[in-house]
């Protein structure tokens, strides 16, 4: 299905303009007025003092610490290495006994820093075996698909794509489902492919209705984000998404419909993204209830 639209330009009036008259220097602005523009001179001259306060403040201490990561995960062991020699040493030099005696203040102050030190040294190895597993995207293995449900006006359908446009430049959405008044109305993106010919599996609607995912997220009548999709069993209940998904969203398109977001990283969707979903499922449901009511 192909969508022409027209443009038909006319020339606009031009606008009158007028020269600003100039400021008094004599008279002071109001607190919170804006002061007049300095001239272009003055900006040329000191246009590395406004370079400089536009660049974004560079957190140093976080670009240190990320690329010295194992350095840092061993100051940890490296202190409490210092601090057992460092007592075993006063306690060689100062002449006291080699055997403690709970009876001498020096030998219960030696006996805390010995136990901080060991904890130490445990907490610095805990630091070295235990590392952040780092989250990258997938590429998702299917086949691109376009597919558009029956009934679907020009002015839904350019809804619709416009939807997955958006998504797909501001998100790791990677397809795009929306089943409404009990049909699938779009099915783009990556699918996953047939076993019998090859070629993108159908969204079997009705199955998918009757699945407890849609229920769920139809009863609630909120989002539902899965960040880490092959952690739920429920994945099941959607064949025609890629088999290495990383994350899903339900988003409810009013009470007769639900939109299938899938993405290629883990946790990738983030708050901003999930409430901009549930503003665009707003604007779907307006536009998809006018095609199917007119």
């Amino acid at each position: 299905m192909e969508l022409s639209r027209s443009i038909i330009s006319a020339p606009l009036p031009q606008p009158t303009l007028r020269p600003a008259p100039a400021p008094r220097l004599d008279r002071r602005l109001p607190f919170g007025a804006f002061s007049p523009p300095q001239p272009l001179s003055n900006v040329r001259e000191h246009g590395c003092c406004i370079s400089r306060a536009l660049r974004p403040r560079q957190d140093w201490v976080e670009g240190w610490v990320r690329s010295n990561d194992t350095l840092v995960r061993s100051v940890p062991i490296l202190a409490g290495g210092a601090s057992l020699v460092a007592v075993l040493l006063n306690r060689a030099v100062s002449g006291i006994a080699a055997v403690a005696d709970a009876s001498s203040s020096q030998s219960r102050a030696d006996i805390l820093t010995l136990a901080l030190s060991v904890t130490d040294i445990l907490a610095g190895l805990v630091w070295l075996s235990i590392r952040p597993k780092s989250i990258s995207p997938v590429v998702p293995r299917g086949i691109e698909c376009k597919r558009v449900g029956p009934g679907v006006s020009n002015s839904a359908l350019h809804e619709l794509l416009w939807a997955w446009n958006s998504l797909t430049t501001a998100t790791c959405c990677k397809s795009l489902v929306a089943v409404y008044g009990g049909n699938c109305v779009l099915q783009i993106g990556v699918a996953a492919g047939s076993p019998e010919d090859g070629n993108a599996l159908t969204v079997d609607a009705q199955k998918f209705i009757q699945g407890s995912l849609y229920k769920s997220a139809m009863e609630s009548k909120k989002q539902s984000y899965l960040a880490n999709l092959a952690l739920y069993p429920g994945r099941s209940e959607l064949p025609f998404l890629p088999a290495n998904t990383q994350a899903l969203i339900l988003q409810p398109i009013g009470d007769k419909g639900i939109a299938v977001v899938g993405g290629d990283t883990i946790r990738g969707f983030t708050s901003i993204d999930q409430a901009w979903i549930a503003m665009i499922a707003d604007k779907l449901d307006a536009t998809l209830s006018k095609s199917f009511n007119s």
